[in-house]
């Protein structure tokens, strides 16, 4: 299994991430030929130069829009859509927001396209169907953030930035380099926002961008004392959909590192995105998890059964409650947490305030599990999800989805167990002839 490790100690963007896929040995053409597929020939063209940033070696991506900004030499995502009017720029992979640069367009010139626009222009190209149905999953992302932003549909979103030809050609190379890379298990180190302010279409705002902040909502950040925009919307949405996990870098043997430059000169830090690409040896996935445990003998079981979901509506991967003796002759139990690394903190104060634990106890430990694979089998009652394990390459577990399973023998006016058995069978193996 190779694990492809983003380090965003610099935060991240869509040329970031472009940049350094491509360091780590992704073909040119793979790029060219994803934007290419899009029809957007007549607006943009691509380049891939080396450079450096405070002596990191490593390669920078532009995209250049043919007859735009030719006198700020700036990508359209910095501006505001449809504006006649001197303007500000907006995101952009770390730009400088201290120093507006000001500049007319021509008239008649719009920037962005919306998500419907977006949708069809993908739809319609050539693309990988993984590639495209990432591509499409990131833009969503987006969608829906501003849409929550704003209060409206996703599906009638205007894109200012992001719609732009420029930030569509980073989403739709990143996806496509991601894809060439083969089979991967994509982590990334928890990213690093700065301070200060932005200038963006709707006006100033603090940084993280509201578009940023809302995109990573459920994921951790930390932010530093220095003002500077280090993640777009774009690297965000590309965070969101592609990592797992966040955290530090799993165990692995190292293949190769990847630098992918941004704009600006941001000392003390750095302006690049690290991309290290892995190898893990074992015919099993493996990785870190913490164990969470407290014991309880005063705690009634309908507070206990809610503490279990509230647990689990935060992230804990199971929860689950072992008989015990405890002191003083008392029945009780002791409460299980499992999670990921980045969630110990959360859930360990969920069970201080939701228990009536006094502490916890927390272990790391290595999980070692089979590679999950989700699949839909025909049964004479309708389609329903099977659970695959394999380890390498072998099948070695198989089971129907007791949810869909349920949902399905529902729907059909049937016993579960009926659908159960039906789903079982046609997970076996066909005979041979």
């Amino acid at each position: 299994m190779r694990i492809l490790y983003f380090d965003c100690f610099s935060g991240i963007s869509g040329d970031m991430t472009v940049a350094a896929l491509r360091d780590l040995g992704v073909e040119e053409e793979v790029f060219h030929r994803a934007i290419a597929s899009l029809g957007l020939g007549d607006e943009i063209h691509a380049h891939f130069s080396r450079g450096a940033k405070q002596n990191i070696a490593g390669v920078k991506f532009d995209v250049h829009v043919h007859g735009q900004n030719a006198e700020c030499g700036m990508r359209n995502e910095e501006c505001y859509e449809g504006s006649q009017e001197p303007h500000s720029h907006g995101h952009h992979s770390h730009g400088d927001h201290s120093h507006p640069h000001e500049h007319h367009h021509e008239a008649g010139h719009v920037h962005g396209r919306n998500y419907r626009e977006i949708r069809e222009m993908l739809e319609k190209s050539s693309l990988a169907a993984e590639v495209k149905s990432r591509a499409l999953a990131v833009f969503y992302r987006i969608a829906v953030a501003e849409g929550r932003i704003h209060g409206i549909p996703a599906e009638d979103v205007g894109f200012h930035e992001v719609g732009a030809a420029d930030s569509i050609a980073d989403i739709v190379a990143a996806c496509a380099g991601i894809h060439a890379l083969g089979p991967l298990r994509i982590v990334a180190s928890v990213p690093v926002e700065g301070t200060g302010w932005i200038t963006c279409a709707h006006g100033k705002f603090p940084i993280p961008a509201p578009a940023t902040l809302e995109i990573l909502s459920g994921i951790p950040l930390r932010q530093v004392a220095e003002e500077t925009e280090f993640i777009t919307p774009t690297g965000a949405a590309l965070l969101a959909e592609f990592c797992g996990r966040f955290g530090t870098m799993p165990e692995m043997k190292i293949v190769k590192t990847g630098y992918g430059l941004g704009t600006r000169d941001t000392p003390p830090r750095p302006n690049v995105l690290r991309a290290v690409l892995g190898e893990v040896s074992e015919s099993a996935e493996s990785d870190e998890i913490s164990q969470i445990e407290t014991n309880l003998d005063d705690i009634t079981p309908e507070l206990a059964a809610a503490a279990m979901q509230r647990l689990f509506l935060a992230g804990a991967l199971d929860v689950f409650f072992t008989a015990a003796q405890m002191k003083k002759n008392r029945p009780g139990f002791v409460l299980s947490v499992l999670c990921h690394p980045d969630k110990t903190d959360e859930l360990a104060r969920i069970l201080l305030t939701e228990t009536s634990a006094f502490g916890v106890r927390i272990h790391t430990a290595k999980r070692y599990k089979l590679r999950r694979e989700s699949r839909e089998v025909e049964t004479p009652y309708g389609p329903v999800m099977i659970k695959l394990g394999f380890l390498g390459d072998d099948l070695v577990q198989a089971s129907p989805e007791f949810e869909s399973c349920r949902a399905v023998a529902e729907a059909a006016g049937v016993r579960v167990r009926d659908v159960h058995l039906a789903a079982s069978i046609g997970i076996l193996p066909k005979p041979v002839a």
